[in-house]
This record gives structure tokens, C-alpha cells and sequence, in this order.
């Protein structure tokens, strides 16, 4: 089967895929294409829209930040953030398309970027280290410039226009896209192979922390997914779960991200997130459709999971299934009722000054503590962000404590 690899130096992410696509092809028997483009200019075609990179509000990029370290550091691969980064990748990508051999060219120029930390901008630090990869660097820069090497590249980046990229890494199984490094896992998958190539490096584990809280709102399919798969890490691992209903629309406000950051996305983004939801839901055997309400509004069911007290996991399980599952308006008092035996309490207490209040204060601690979405779940001082993040979850409730750790800013 093919397996196409799109990427641009100037994506950390891009970079932790290149040290373990060869590896997965070699392990799959799959046929390895590298397809370098310019990200930059893809987002340019993607109706303007700039680098995330760029944009993030400052939580979703410390989120980002120490998440991209926390994988390097689990996969075993030097990871250094350059002081100009984002740095202009223009020249790099021709150069490695001028080389005759792009998986050796790329190998030398993402360490450079990754794991040197240098800038890729500079024609002399493309040049050492496409020299010490073998090459005839002054060469390859002189190709660099060709008409037909610059067309080339621009190809390159409309072909994944075409083909609904709008990040990277980006990989195809076929015609099927994948989107990120920690997609690793469904690549190979979609390639006949059943055993993780997520392999971690054993990390050094301490005292298991013993408690995971989860802030959530039931707003957020993301949120569902997470939710319904917490209790099995908790329960591999001996930890409690610590259920932290919060409202996901005022935090965003108050970090400056759109109420409903899906909507804000290109249309291919949209639609691949959505497919990516689904994947989910069928490995975990988890039922999933997006509501015809949706975006809900979920202050009542959140501050009826408040008021259901030492039943708040059951209720929110509960609450969360009847929306990403069966399709039912929880914002609808009448509907709540009907799918929860004490509803006309719970419902009763939800509007009382102490649940509001309760749930306010939910909000401004996720806030304080630096979340950034939903889920996030919290082990000790450190924050995983997104439902794709529970392996990582797990290692922290075995004792690890990441190197890329530490309290959120004050």
C-alpha cells in the first residue's frame, strides 16, 4: 500500500512523524512517498487563513509547547526550539526537492531545524548540513533557485491542497488522510498492522500520583470521548477521578479563542476532525454522532452534574451519552427529566446559588491553572490537553513526571 508523507521543516510535529515513518513503511511493507510542500503557503490558499502557529492565545501555546517536548522526550529524539522559529523553509524545501534523495536530505534538515536548533532560513546552515549529509550542498542551492525546482514545490503544495491537507505532518494510507505524529498509531492500522509503533522510551517513574481530574463540558465531542475512557486509565492504573464540570464557552472567552473553535476552522479541517472523532469512537467501540443541536448550550446539564454530588461521574456519563449518542437537547429541563430517574431534584438544585456559584468556580480555576480545552486532565500540576492525550495521561498515574513539566503560569 502507498504511504504518502507531507511535510514542512517549520512543523515540530512534522519532525517527531520523520523519526518513525521510515521505521513504520519498513515494518508495514507500505511504499514510502516523502511529499515536501510549503505549509506556509498552503494556509495562505486556505481562504488567508494564518499559521496556528502564529495565532495561538498564550494557554494553547504553552499547552503546545510542552506537549511537543513531552513527546520527543517519551520517543527518545532531541527536540530544541530555535529562537527564530518560525523560520522561512522556502530554500530547504527546494533544495531537498533538488536532491535526488529526499528522505536523506530531509533527515539532515529537520535535525538541523529540531534538534540543533538552528535556523533554517540561512543558506549556510542549509548548506553544512546538507554537506555533512553527503551532498554537493553549493550545488543543490544553485538548483534551489531553478524555475522548474520552485515549480515543482509549488505543485507540490496544490497537490495537498487537492488532496484536504491543512497541516502537517500529514499522511495518506491511499486516499485516506491522517493528521499529526500521534496518528502513528491509525496509520498502521489502515496498513495491516495491529501492534502499537507508539512505542515509548521506558521513562523513569516515581510515586504514583494516585488522583486525575477531568475538566469537561458536554458541549465538546472531544470531551465525550475522553470522558468515557477515563475510568478504565483510572482503573489500570488505582487512581481516583476527580470530575471538574466547567464552561467551556466562557473559558474561551476569557483566553480569547472563539465559542466554537471548530466553526473557525477551514472546511477540510472540519471535515477531517470529524472523521478523526469517528475513528475514535469505532476503536474504543464508543457510539458517536454529532447532535442536531449542535452547538448546545450546557449550563443546566453542567450544573446538574454539580448537583448530583458523589454522583457526579454516573451523571455525566449519563448526561454525555444522551447527547454525542442519542442525539437528545440536555438543555431542555423536560429532556433531562425524562433521561434521569432523580432529574426533578437534581434539576431543582441546579438553581441554587451554591451550583451556580459552584460551577463559576470551576470555570476560573481551569482558567488559573492554564486550560485551554476540553478535556483537559490534570495530574499533580501538569495538564494534558485533548482526548488523544490519555496514554500520556496513563504514564503520569504510573509515577512519570515529564521533564516538560511544571505549574501553570500564575
Amino acid at each position: 500500500m502507498k504511504l504518502d508523507f507531507y511535510f514542512d521543516y517549520s512543523c515540530p510535529y512534522a519532525y517527531l512523524a520523520s523519526t518513525r515513518i521510515q521505521e513504520l513503511a519498513e515494518k508495514t511493507g507500505a511504499e514510502l512517498s516523502y511529499r515536501p510542500f510549503l505549509l506556509g503557503g498552503l494556509f495562505r490558499a486556505l481562504d488567508g487563513t494564518p499559521s496556528e502557529a502564529t495565532t495561538l492565545v498564550p494557554a494553547r501555546a504553552l499547552h503546545n509547547g510542552l506537549d511537543m517536548l513531552r513527546w520527543a522526550e517519551l520517543w527518545g529524539v532531541p527536540l530544541r526550539m530555535p529562537k527564530t522559529h518560525p523560520n522561512r523553509t522556502v530554500t530547504a524545501l527546494r533544495a531537498t526537492l533538488a536532491s535526488g534523495d529526499v528522505p536523506r536530505a530531509s533527515k539532515a534538515l529537520f535535525a538541523a531545524y529540531w534538534a540543533e536548533g538552528r535556523d533554517l532560513a540561512d543558506p549556510a546552515v542549509i548548506a553544512e548540513a546538507l554537506a555533512a549529509a553527503g551532498f554537493d550542498a553549493s550545488l543543490l542551492l544553485r538548483r534551489a533557485e531553478a524555475p522548474e525546482v520552485k515549480q515543482e514545490l509549488r505543485e507540490r503544495t496544490d497537490e495537498a491542497l487537492r488532496r484536504g491537507v491543512f497541516g502537517a505532518p500529514a499522511l495518506f494510507v491511499e486516499n485516506e488522510l491522517y493528521w499529526g505524529q500521534d496518528r502513528l498509531d491509525f496509520v498502521a492500522r489502515a496498513l495491516g498492522e495491529t501492534a502499537s509503533v507508539l512505542a515509548f522510551s521506558p521513562p523513569a517513574l516515581g510515586t504514583p500520583p494516585g488522583e486525575v481530574e477531568i475538566f469537561y463540558d458536554f458541549s465538546s465531542p472531544f470531551a465525550y470521548l475522553g470522558a468515557l475512557r477515563i475510568d478504565a486509565v483510572a482503573a489500570r492504573t488505582g487512581a481516583s477521578v476527580r470530575w471538574r464540570p466547567m464552561l467551556l464557552g466562557a473559558l474561551f472567552r476569557e483566553i480569547g479563542t472563539p465559542d466554537v473553535p471548530l466553526f473557525s476552522f477551514p472546511s477540510a479541517k472540519q471535515r477531517y476532525l470529524r472523521r478523526d472523532l469517528e475513528r475514535f469512537a469505532e476503536r474504543f467501540d464508543i457510539p458517536f454522532r454529532f447532535p442536531s443541536t449542535f452547538p448546545l448550550r450546557s449550563v443546566l446539564a453542567l450544573r446538574v452534574a454539580l448537583a448530583a454530588g458523589p454522583h457526579i461521574a454516573e451523571v455525566s456519563r449519563r448526561l454525555f451519552r444522551a447527547v454525542w449518542a442519542e442525539d437528545q437537547d440536555v438543555s431542555d429541563s423536560d429532556v433531562l427529566r425524562r433521561i434521569l430517574n432523580d432529574a426533578p431534584a437534581l434539576v431543582d438544585r441546579a438553581s441554587s446559588a451554591e451550583v451556580k456559584q459552584a460551577l463559576r468556580d470551576n470555570t476560573s480555576e481551569a482558567q488559573r491553572r492554564g486550560v485551554c480545552g476540553a478535556p483537559t486532565f490534570a495530574v499533580g500540576d501538569d495538564l494534558y490537553w485533548g482526548q488523544d492525550r490519555l496514554d500520556l495521561v496513563e504514564l503520569a498515574l504510573r509515577g512519570w513526571r515529564p521533564q516538560a513539566s511544571g505549574p501553570a503560569p500564575a
